[in-house]
């Protein structure tokens, strides 16, 4: 009994269950975006689609970030001892193949919407794990490809409709999280053992840019009045941590901005969500942070 559990829970830590909702909440704002919450909703077969389109993401990012442990097996050896392949719970053979299930399933979830919807999740697990295994090294390649796999999963949620019914000139902001995702991981990349103040520094800036965007978009949409609680919110959780490091840039300083930054994708997507589909979706889409936070206690975030 204690071996299964042992293995499980050593699945769960490598599945990062408190992203794996970040990645959801993904989902659920690119619909928002594209009118899902405002159609769809009177229509089964969406709202069946909407769920596949969950599934998919939990197969991709969890997929995604098993194989990044897998590829980093002998780094995290020296570095990160504890996780559940260097510390022997798990094989990596049993985490590759965990990987390849998770990304299966995720790309035939996908096809089970659209054709559409499943080549942005083949492109999404392509992505992965050409990040996984070179372009994390790479200092600037790295954290482009990695905000690529969430801008690809922004649209993945969009992807409910093949035409959006708000405009298709919406399918660009999937670049917002591109550079928001790209500014996390390039400070993590000084998680461990500590770095400068020059990549936070880069870091703020684009953070108050993603801010600024979701701001007009929701003075287009006339959500103005509300959505801004939503921003003030979501730049409570990622700024104080980040400017905490930037006082002082020690590894765990940097660690924690790196996973307020990560779980932040919740309140930002709420923002989103509230944008485009009225306050009560925003919050419904926030109140997956508790959760998230809970997890984070429970398994590693970054």
């Amino acid at each position: 009994m204690n071996y299964i559990l042992s293995k499980l829970m050593g699945y769960l830590r490598l599945m990062r269950p408190a992203n794996i909702l970040t990645a959801i909440t993904d989902i659920i704002a690119g619909a928002a975006i594209v009118g899902f919450f405002e159609h769809g909703l009177k229509d089964l077969q969406s709202i069946l689609q909407l769920g596949c389109l969950v599934i998919a993401t939990i197969g991709l990012y969890g997929g995604g970030v098993v194989f990044n442990d897998v590829f980093d097996a002998k780094l995290d050896k020296v570095e990160r001892p504890e996780r559940p392949i260097p510390s022997g719970v798990i094989s990596i053979t049993e985490a590759s193949v965990l990987g390849g299930y998770l990304l299966v399933v995720g790309i035939l979830a996908a096809f089970t919407v659209s054709n559409f919807s499943g080549w942005i999740a083949v492109l999404t697990a392509v992505s992965a794990l050409v990040y996984d295994k070179w372009a994390k090294h790479h200092s600037v390649l790295g954290p482009l490809l990695m905000g690529v796999c969430r801008g690809l999963n922004l649209s993945l949620g969009m992807s409910v409709y093949l035409v959006s019914l708000q405009g298709d000139f919406l399918w660009w902001i999937a670049v917002v999280p591109v550079a928001y995702i790209a500014a996390v991981t390039m400070i993590s990349r000084d998680e461990v053992h500590g770095g400068t103040t020059t990549p936070l520094m880069r870091a703020a800036v684009t953070y108050a840019l993603v801010i600024g965007v979701i701001g007009f978009f929701s003075y287009m949409t006339g959500q103005w009045l509300t959505v801004p609680l939503f921003l003030a919110f979501f730049a409570w959780l990622i700024y104080k941590p980040l400017l905490n490091a930037m006082k002082a840039p020690t590894g765990p300083n940097i660690g924690k901005s790196v996973k307020w930054g990560v779980l932040g994708l919740i309140a930002m997507n709420a923002a989103w969500t509230a944008a485009f589909a009225g306050a009560p979706f925003g919050l419904a889409v926030l109140a997956f942070l508790p959760l998230s936070i809970f997890l984070g206690k429970l398994f590693a975030v970054t």
